[in-house]
């Protein structure tokens, strides 16, 4: 038996870009940050951070790129996949990422704060799942929730820990 899971809590490091396949597949990009406490050798508190690339296909990268914008929080589900290619050198490169089944903003709606540049999320909670869009027919907007306008508890009850 095999598994290969992971789960990160962590925020958004720039605004997801979404771009489509040769055969029209929607595939959305972005990063996200995930920060570690720990106490060093000298006693004093220490933060690292880890980045990992997410990537999130079909409908569930398509409302994160309609929903997510850099410093959001956010919960990422899936799976870790390395791909490998060679660059123009000929060299040899390798790439992890994990590839999304399931994204929940884990933040409440964003006023506009005065800035210019600044695009709020859409209404609704940003939770995608691949087997939902198919498995439930839900109304666009409704993510299977009953199209409430914010993350209630019962969002965060979901979380599998």
């Amino acid at each position: 038996m095999s598994l290969n899971k992971a789960m990160i809590i962590g925020k958004l490091g720039r605004d997801p870009e979404m771009r489509y396949t040769p055969n029209s597949q929607s595939v959305t990009q972005f990063t996200v940050a995930v920060n570690r406490n720990y106490r060093g050798s000298d006693g004093e508190w220490q933060e690292e951070t880890e980045w990992f690339r997410v990537v999130a296909w079909g409908p569930t990268g398509e409302r994160a790129a309609e929903n997510l914008r850099k410093g959001v929080k956010v919960y990422v589900e899936g799976r870790l996949q390395t791909r490998t290619w060679e660059d123009q050198t000929g060299n040899k490169r390798y790439t992890t990422e994990l590839v999304a089944d399931r994204v929940v903003s884990l933040e409440r709606r964003q006023r506009d704060d005065g800035d210019p540049g600044f695009t709020p999320p859409a209404r609704r909670p940003v939770e995608a799942s691949a087997d939902a869009a198919s498995a439930d027919a839900a109304p666009a907007g409704s993510a299977g929730r009953g199209g409430g306008d914010e993350l209630d508890q019962a969002d965060l009850d979901d979380l599998p820990f």
